[in-house]
Order: C-alpha cells, then sequence, then structure tokens
C-alpha cells in the first residue's frame, strides 16, 4: 500500500487531521504609530512583514517529537501525554506518512485498538505549509482553520518542522520591535544633507525591471514585490513610500497570479516617481466599477481555499497609490497602473 499523505492545500479537512487545535483567531487590531501606517490608516509594515518573511523563518526545524508506522497508538498515547502535547506527525527519515491526534487516541480508547500500528488510524490527509511560503500564507491557513500548528515540508515533501500560531507572533512581535527601534533612531537623528546624502548618492534617474508572473504558481507569488522593495531601499527611498509600493506590487502581483492567464508586473523608477504595472493575458474584466469594490472576487474554490480571493486585491492598490489607472478588455486583459510620488532629494 501506498502510504504517501494526500497533501491538500486547503478545501476540507477533518478533526482528526488537527496536530493541535485553537479557537477561530479575533481580528487583529490596527498598529499606529510613527510611520506604521499610511494616510489611511493601512497597517503597511505588517503587510510588508508578511510579504518579506517565509514560513521557514518562522518554524521550529529542532526536537519533532513523532512516531513511526509500526509504533503503537499506546505509544503516541504516552508520547503526547509526556510531552503535553495534541498530535504528533508519522515520521520515518524526513517521510511525513501521517498525523496521529488526540482525536484518534480517544477514538482508539473506545474501540479497543488502542494496540494497533499507527499506520492503521492515521489522519493522511493532511493541510500543510511548505517551507518557501510567504508568511502571507501562514497567516490565511491559521484564519481558515481551526488547526493550531501545521507541519511544513520543503519542495522534495519533506517534513522540516513545525510552525504554531505562537510561532508567528513570536517572530512577528520580534520583527515589529526591530521596525519601531528604526523608526525611532531615525527621528532622532540630524537628517543627512548634502553630497553624501544615501538618496543623493544611490537614486538613479531612471531604472526598470520587469517580472513574469506565471498563472496559479503560489510558491514564486511575491517575490516580484520583494525585488521591487530591494530596488527601493538600494535607492535611499524613505520607508513609508517603499511599503505603500511594495503592497501595491504584491497585490497586483497576487492578482496577475490567481485571476489571470498570466503576465507581467513592470516597475520603472524615475527621480520623482515609483510606477508598478501589471499587465495580464486576459480573461479580462466584464465591470471594473464591481472590481473595484472591496470584498468582490472571481476567484474559483480552490483559490479560495488557500485563502486568496479575498477582493482586496484592487482596491488595496488603488487606496495606497497617488495615481490609480486600470483598463480592461474582455478577452484580451487587464492593465492597472500605480504610480507614486517620491519626495524631492535632499
Amino acid at each position: 500500500m501506498d502510504w504517501r499523505p494526500t497533501i491538500l492545500s486547503g478545501g476540507e479537512s477533518r478533526s482528526d487531521d488537527q496536530i493541535m487545535a485553537a479557537h477561530e483567531p479575533k481580528a487583529a487590531k490596527r498598529v499606529s504609530g510613527p510611520g506604521l501606517t499610511g494616510g489611511d490608516g493601512e497597517p503597511l509594515v505588517i503587510m510588508e512583514l508578511l510579504q518579506r518573511l517565509r514560513v521557514k523563518d518562522v518554524m521550529r526545524d529542532h526536537d519533532i517529537i513523532s512516531v513511526v508506522r509500526t509504533d503503537t497508538m499506546h505509544f503516541a498515547q504516552n508520547l503526547m501525554k509526556r510531552n503535553h502535547i495534541s498530535g504528533v506527525p508519522v515520521l520515518e527519515g524526513k517521510r511525513l506518512f501521517g498525523i496521529v491526534s488526540i482525536n484518534d487516541i480517544i477514538l482508539a480508547l473506545e474501540g479497543g485498538w488502542i494496540g494497533d500500528a499507527c499506520q492503521k488510524h492515521m489522519a493522511t490527509n493532511l493541510v500543510v505549509l511548505e517551507d518557501d511560503m510567504p508568511l502571507a500564507f501562514a497567516i490565511k491557513y491559521f484564519q481558515n482553520y481551526t488547526f493550531g500548528r501545521f507541519p511544513v515540508l520543503d519542495k522534495n515533501r519533506d517534513l522540516v518542522g513545525i510552525v504554531s500560531q505562537r510561532d508567528v507572533m513570536r517572530v512577528l512581535m520580534r520583527e515589529l520591535t526591530n521596525e519601531l527601534t528604526k523608526l525611532e533612531g531615525r527621528h532622532a537623528a540630524s537628517p543627512e544633507v548634502g553630497p553624501s546624502s544615501k538618496s543623493e548618492a544611490v537614486r538613479p534617474y531612471y531604472s526598470m525591471r520587469q517580472f513574469i508572473v506565471v498563472r496559479n504558481d503560489l510558491s514564486n507569488a511575491g517575490k516580484a514585490a520583494n525585488e521591487i522593495k530591494k530596488m527601493l531601499g538600494e535607492a535611499g527611498v524613505e520607508k513609508k513610500i517603499i511599503r505603500r509600493i511594495a503592497v501595491a506590487a504584491y497585490e497586483l502581483e497576487i492578482n496577475v497570479c490567481i485571476h489571470s492567464l498570466g503576465g507581467t508586473i513592470t516597475f520603472i523608477l524615475e527621480d520623482r516617481k515609483a510606477t508598478v504595472i501589471a499587465k495580464d493575458k486576459g480573461p479580462g474584466i466584464k465591470d471594473v466599477e464591481w472590481a473595484l469594490r472591496d470584498g468582490t472576487s472571481t476567484a474559483n474554490e480552490w483559490i479560495r481555499s488557500m485563502g486568496f480571493g479575498a477582493g482586496m486585491g484592487l482596491s488595496n492598490s488603488k487606496r495606497v497609490a497617488d495615481v490609480f489607472d486600470i483598463h480592461s478588455t474582455v478577452p484580451t486583459g487587464t492593465t492597472v497602473l500605480c504610480e507614486f510620488n517620491l519626495p524631492e532629494k535632499a
């Protein structure tokens, strides 16, 4: 029998698939402070962190407590009891075969098969994360499921770690603290003046890069936005503006990825202006005004199960841009332009 698990990126899940159950997360409060939000109150720092950080940056990749397929359910029960956990992965080498949860143990005790091998009763339909996914994926998973932890696989489908809600919060709080420290340092320091200024020395008069976006290639989603953010940082652009541009680039990149047949993200950096242009190959938008409303989406069930398709991509891009323009033709495709004014160099 082939014991490889069926890897689900979303969709239906069973209570006996869970590693640790958790309550539905409460809505996050908006964070405010110097440089943390845009003029409309959007949490730009948090959005930028969720795009930059990867699942592997927050997961725990050591001390993974596990059983093998031939271990008994009774052995798994004792292991969970000793370590105060509510589930264990069934692991041999680095290959994940399934999960034994506390619900499986309860059923085994009630049914009288507590002495059976784990492979007979383990859950094999698993909801997992990949280590190279943006942290935004993990946040969506925690929102969509009542699980407190997820197994993390690499590109070879080997188990490389476990990520919990606590892990995510710990790293986000640390990164937010670092951002606040940097912001406070910049506010306290005297502004640089003269030819040695970073923005004066580094910002190019004109540069352009184009990124290919492949349809449904969610494993690479967000990489164009990260590269754009690096370019802006090297050019000495103010961090608050970088976050706004990165948010628009990310939202448009995801839109091209999940709603179209593929396309490009073009970034143009000039002395006083930055421009992000998203152009796709179709199918186009029938009602542009409807698509610009918050919460409107044409995403299919698979995309929604991945935590995307909430209908905020275009509206968020418009919200953070100084100039926003969109043209769409069915079935040719859609072009979206976002412009951002850059302050005069010191």
